[in-house]
Formats: C-alpha cells, sequence, structure tokens
C-alpha cells in the first residue's frame, strides 16, 4: 500500500513538474493576462480538465511558477553573500547578484514584472499570493538592508537602500534587454557596479548633513 501511494505521488509530482514547465514557456510568450489554461494544456500534453487537478486557477499556477523563480533568485544572493566577511562586502555581493541573476535571466524578470502585461494598471494574483511573493522578493533583497545596517544606517535608511538599489537594478535591467542601453554607449553592469560603490562609501563617510540626520537632529 504504501508503495503504491509513493508511485501515485512520484506520478503527480511529475505531471506537475511537467504542467508548471509549460505553464512557464506560455506565461513568457504571453503574459498572465494572454495565457489560457487550454494553452498550457496543450503545450502539457494534457487536457485543460485535467490541470484542475493540480491548480485551482491560471492565478495559482502564475504564483506557483513565480515562487520557484524567487527561490531561484534567494538562492543566487545567499551564495554571493556567503563567500563575504565585511558588510561593504556583503552590501556589494548582494546588490550584484540580485541584478546578476536578472541579467542572466530575462524571462525571470518578466515573470517578476508580470503587472506592467497590458499597460500600467493595478494587478494582483490574490492578496495572500501578492504577499507570500513580495516576503520572498523581500527576503532576496534583505541582505542589502542588513549589511546597510552593519555600516552604521538606521533601519529606515537602511530600507530606503534596499528599495532604491532594486529600483535602480529595475531600471538598468530594462535598458539592458531592451538593448536601449546602448544608446547610451554605457554598461549596465559597470553603472550597476559604479551606483553600489557609491552607496557604500556614502554609508562608509557620511556628510555631516547625513550624520545629523541619521542621528535624529536637524
Amino acid at each position: 500500500m504504501a508503495k503504491r501511494q509513493s508511485r501515485r505521488e512520484a506520478v503527480s509530482g511529475h505531471k506537475r513538474a511537467l504542467i508548471l514547465d509549460a505553464a512557464r514557456q506560455v506565461f513568457a510568450e504571453e503574459g498572465l493576462d494572454g495565457a489560457s489554461l487550454r494553452a498550457i494544456a496543450v503545450r502539457a500534453g494534457y487536457t485543460p480538465a485535467a490541470l484542475y487537478f493540480h491548480f485551482e486557477s491560471k492565478e495559482a499556477m502564475y504564483a506557483e511558477v513565480l515562487r520557484a523563480s524567487l527561490e531561484s533568485l534567494g538562492a543566487a544572493v545567499d551564495r554571493a553573500v556567503s563567500r563575504t566577511r565585511a558588510p561593504q562586502e556583503t552590501l556589494k555581493a548582494a546588490a550584484m547578484a540580485f541584478f546578476g541573476f536578472y541579467a542572466q535571466n530575462p524571462r525571470d524578470l518578466d515573470l517578476g514584472f508580470y503587472l506592467f502585461r497590458g499597460g500600467m494598471k493595478p494587478a494582483g494574483l490574490g492578496h495572500a499570493r501578492d504577499m507570500r511573493l513580495n516576503a520572498a522578493l523581500e527576503a532576496a533583497l534583505r541582505p542589502i538592508a542588513q549589511a546597510a545596517v552593519a555600516l552604521g544606517a538606521s533601519q529606515e535608511r537602511a530600507n530606503l537602500l534596499m528599495v532604491d538599489s532594486f529600483a535602480h537594478a529595475a531600471g538598468l535591467l530594462l535598458l539592458l534587454h531592451t538593448g536601449r542601453i546602448r544608446m547610451f554607449g554605457a554598461s549596465a553592469p559597470e553603472l550597476m557596479e559604479a551606483y553600489v560603490d557609491d552607496r557604500i562609501a556614502q554609508l562608509a563617510h557620511p556628510s555631516s548633513e547625513e550624520s545629523r540626520r541619521a542621528s535624529g537632529k536637524e
């Protein structure tokens, strides 16, 4: 009985993996709005009805694909951070690993920015799923804030730096993957590295105004 149950679970897991692989391909081509369960089913070699044995909706499927992507992102950042000691090294390694992951995996960047497909409008996968996915993204970025605090930044300033690093990376990645960066004769990785180095230098040697602000004085 246990052996039969184990075999059923293995078969189910294999089918689920095939469906997710097909879904990832279709989502990459069509986006969340353009993708259909029928297209995913055809790509996976199953009927649309068969998909409901594994996923309740297209949004649930997309959330699982994006969760796996964010897990890979987090692992890449963790590997880079594990090789560092000083907080300056940690901050730079985390920020550059974040940028590097999406530079090397543009489809994963597309997945993360699904809400921009079809125009700038509010979008989501459901509150609970959005919360979990946002938490996974924040976890990948958290080493940046932690390193900033270790360098003397307040928690508020460290959090702002984390958000700013994300925004800066996203802008450069957009220019990189659309080819627009060539208009400026610039290198996206070099610009990202220069940005990170500048932020580290500011943390290590804050100006008198920044020092007053950090200590709560006006």
